[in-house]
């Protein structure tokens, strides 16, 4: 399939690739294909959904290399001398930063708190209550969107700044890549706009009333942006020569800690980031209705892709794979 074929095959779909809005990829450093669908443009961002936390998974080296994380070790409520802890809780004092990124940090309850987090005023504090519980430390896997929220706060509280701020100045910018703007209404009604939406939105990260911004969701990226970035975990942590993060925590982060099970393609898991394949050199940040940062270590390439809200889309591996890797192969 070439380029061409691969354009009216997402323009004819009426399944699970009819909501592709943007393909982009890099090889070998250089652009060799970018793409749109749906009257979406190059420069067009989108709410990546939870390619926001294979972003804030590279944040979190960036704030360790610069010393405002002692360690992955380091203990959540270091961070938060001033929280008041709930009563009987004991677990939330052995929660590290590493079970924060690996998924592995203990929840109470069964499911996450939604309604309770996203109409707080403070989104990291919110959650911080629902963190521990009695089972303890398990390193059990539990997908937790919210639970992420507590990592931009350690961001934050670490770095003196905002993590959009932090953000902008360590990876967007020395990027080439626009600085994002905090998205300024958090009511239900807009929440489920920013969700549901389909048309193309500015360079925004979504935000809670203290302006600090989502963890697990809510950063708007075009796919140009996530292939760039992900041209940047290609090369070790370089961007035009110039150190982004460092080698030795992009290894960490991409290492698999832990072995995923069927509902996520017994993938494996490293720092918010995915392993897909147990012998293969692929790596992806993945995100719901499609949204990817695609990156194959062995072809040098990376792939960044959006899609509109569309439910039971979970990752595109296969499809870049099998469709646009081969299109890519017949431009270069």
């Amino acid at each position: 399939m070439n380029k061409e074929q691969l354009y009216t095959y997402i323009s004819g779909s009426t399944g699970n690739e009819s909501n592709i809005c943007q393909i982009f990829a890099i090889k070998d450093g250089d652009k060799v294909y970018d793409d749109c669908w749906h009257g979406f443009k190059t420069l067009d961002a989108m709410n990546v959904n939870s390619v926001t936390k294979g972003v804030m998974g590279l944040l979190a080296g960036i704030a360790l290399d610069a010393g405002y994380i002692k360690s992955l070790d380091q203990k959540v409520m270091d961070f938060f001398p001033d929280y008041t802890v709930k009563r009987g809780e004991k677990t939330i004092y052995d929660v590290t930063i590493r079970h924060l990124l690996t998924m592995t940090a203990p929840y109470k309850g069964k499911s996450e708190p939604w309604k309770k987090v996203c109409t707080s005023q403070d989104f990291t504090i919110a959650i911080l209550d629902y963190l521990g519980g009695r089972k303890g430390i398990t390193g059990e896997f539990k997908y937790a969107t919210l639970g992420i929220q507590i990592l931009a706060g350690i961001i934050e509280r670490a770095s003196g700044e905002k993590c959009i701020d932090f953000a902008n100045r360590n990876l967007f910018e020395p990027l080439g890549l626009p600085k994002r703007i905090p998205h300024g209404d958090s009511s239900k009604e807009d929440q489920f706009d920013f969700f549901m939406n389909k048309n193309p939105r500015k360079y925004e990260w979504y935000s809670d009333p203290q302006g600090s911004v989502t963890a697990g969701w809510g950063l708007c990226m075009s796919a140009k942006d996530m292939a760039v970035i992900g041209a940047m975990v290609l090369d070790g942590g370089l961007y035009n020569g110039k150190r982004i993060i460092s080698e030795e925590y992009l290894e960490d982060m991409l290492a698999p800690h832990i072995k995923l099970g069927e509902r996520f393609g017994y993938m494996n898991y490293g720092y918010l980031w995915y392993k897909p394949y147990d012998d293969r050199e692929v790596y992806a940040a993945i995100g719901d209705s499609g949204n990817i940062i695609y990156v194959n270590k062995e072809k040098n390439v990376s792939v960044g892709m959006t899609g509109t809200f569309k439910p039971r889309i979970f990752d595109r591996v296969e499809f870049i794979e099998q469709k646009v890797l081969p299109a890519i192969e017949c431009t270069v």
